[in-house]
């Protein structure tokens, strides 16, 4: 596990939550909590090892197999907890070779441990699992299994679980806050048919009818981002020098695809150049990193990201920001690969937090642009997505009950974080800061309050309202002002209390920097004022006021 939360401190979490004070005024089941909090069943046992052995039988539909969970003890109690969600059923649970009791409440199921729990022992159980998952109806967003069939008439299956959980299809202790350390995946599927899911392939076992391939993650990783690929696949594969060493790219498409994906995959090699400028070394070289063609749009699941972006620049052919800037690069590459730093580097705690994940990796957009095409692209790509903002919501959500926040931690937080950029105001500070994080944060699992006290820490800034104003309101400051001969006089409003923020203006031409608050503030000028511009790098609104 990474990132362990103190056990005292988790213990009175959760007791403040059961006298109801983290309550959130919504109308939140029993089932919400028993999946987004830390309980006492989850809490004194952490995460060491996972071996998951899944049979795929895809003209049925239908899965059967088993989980091995290898945990630290680190408190006396007798009763865990695994998720797995039905259709899909515990078939037994079993410790040292003795069938356990299991009492189940909706997708929670609590196992009594007959041995002696002793702190500090590292303990196993395998759960038995079979039936048909849940399908996919619109994969990725509402996942399980997606159950196709390619050109050829192959099947062509995979699966995607984001937000809905990965004990859709498999058990596992299904909260973002404990990683297991490591894991083997080992995926039987009919001869023909290629198996694909994270880490290195160890082995395939060649059987009559079926070939098992065996895969395995040396590093930790989220439960969500385990992912099981079955197709038709032929491969190709490059070696990038990057700055860990050697780190193999392997490509997995489908078999009509070959030459197409040759070509359009170049994306890969640039987006692994320029998020290691950015961002630090690619978390995972002992895994490697591979791109693997499936049926739906595509997504972050760790060493291999999937994609289905129909080899298209853009999303789907279209630029989301509409500044032309968009249709530079294959957005499913660019952005489910930048979720390698940010989402399975550094993984949120809980799912309200999500905004770590989305708002990073949209803005990871904008710097593959400045990477290649300069910050002024940059710029108007970022800018250009705040049509598809709605403020309709804060982008954190609620906590302890598996809810996330606004759609808008993508382009909102995207341009929140440009804009904390243009405070900066030094690219090599801002750059050493995008790295650091990523060094400090590596292979963790945090909170919101982690990365902002992060970057008040290395900002030298106080941005304690910044960030109230950004992740926790729907409210976009808006910078009122009024010209008067050569003075400006302005404020903002539609802000949250003691908000303040300095921003850059042109007057006449002449660069000025403006500290602006709630409160009126005037600035004179040695000219009258015939001409002003705001700075639109500033994710703000601007009023201009006539004078009475």
């Amino acid at each position: 596990m990474k990132n362990v939360f103190l056990l005292l401190a988790l213990i009175m979490c959760f007791n403040i939550q059961a006298q109801g004070l983290l309550t959130p005024k919504n109308n939140f089941t029993e089932q919400d909590t028993l999946r987004g909090s830390i309980t006492p069943e989850r809490v004194w046992w952490d995460l060491n090892y996972y071996h998951l052995k899944l049979k795929v039988q895809p003209d049925k539909k239908y899965i059967n197999g088993s989980n091995l969970i290898r945990y630290k003890v680190l408190d006396q109690k007798q009763i865990l907890q695994i998720d797995l969600q039905p259709p899909l059923k515990i078939e037994k649970v079993t410790q040292d070779g003795k069938k356990l009791k299991i009492t189940s409440n909706g997708n929670a199921h609590f196992i009594s441990l007959q041995k002696k729990q002793k702190i500090g022992d590292y303990n196993e159980i395998i759960v038995y699992y079979s039936g048909h998952p849940k399908e996919a109806v619109r994969a990725p967003w509402d996942g399980g299994f997606s159950w196709k069939k390619d050109t050829n008439g192959k099947h062509f299956i995979a699966t995607s679980c984001q937000g809905l959980g990965a004990s859709v299809w498999w058990p596992n202790k299904d909260h973002m806050y404990d990683e297991v350390d490591s894991m083997a995946i080992s995926v039987t599927v009919p001869k023909g048919l290629i198996d694909v899911s994270n880490g290195r392939l160890r082995k395939i076992e060649e059987h009559k009818n079926t070939n098992t391939y065996h895969w395995f993650v040396s590093n930790p990783i989220n439960n969500y981002g385990v992912n099981v690929n079955i197709a038709d696949y032929v491969n190709f594969s490059e070696v990038y020098n990057g700055e860990k060493g050697k780190l193999d790219m392997d490509y997995y498409v489908l078999r009509d695809n070959l030459e197409k994906a040759k070509v359009h995959f170049t994306d890969a090699l640039k987006m692994m150049e320029a998020f290691e400028h950015w961002f630090g070394p690619y978390p995972f070289y002992e895994d490697s990193f591979k791109l693997v063609e499936v049926p739906y749009l595509g997504m972050e699941h760790q060493s291999s990201v999937t994609y289905g972006n129909k080899y298209k620049k853009g999303y789907l052919g279209r630029d989301l920001s509409g500044s032309g800037w968009g249709l530079k690069f294959d957005f499913l590459i660019i952005h489910e690969a930048g979720h390698e730093w940010f989402a399975n580097n550094i993984t949120n705690k809980d799912i309200a937090d999500m905004w770590i994940h989305e708002g990073f990796t949209c803005y990871s957009e904008n710097l593959f642009l400045d990477y290649y095409h300069g910050t002024k692209a940059a710029e108007e790509y970022v800018i250009g997505l705040r049509k598809n903002i709605a403020n309709d919501k804060p982008i954190i959500g609620t906590y302890n009950v598996n809810k996330e926040g606004s759609k808008d931690m993508y382009y909102k937080g995207a341009n929140m974080l440009h804009t904390l950029r243009q405070l900066v105001n030094d690219d090599v500070l801002w750059r050493k800061i995008l790295r650091g994080l990523n060094k400090e944060f590596y292979h963790a699992t945090v909170t919101t309050q982690q990365i902002e006290d992060y970057l008040c820490k290395h900002t030298q800034k106080d941005l304690t309202y910044f960030f109230d104003q950004y992740l926790r309101t729907a409210k976009i400051p808006e910078l009122e002002y009024v010209i008067k001969k050569n003075a400006l006089t302005y404020k903002y409003t539609n802000v949250v209390p003691e908000f303040t923020m300095p921003i850059k203006v042109f007057i006449n031409g002449e660069e000025k920097w403006l500290h602006v608050s709630k409160n009126w503030e005037t600035t004179k000028v040695d000219k009258v004022i015939t001409d002003i511009k705001i700075d639109p790098n500033f994710y703000i609104t601007t009023k201009e006021i006539e004078e009475n």
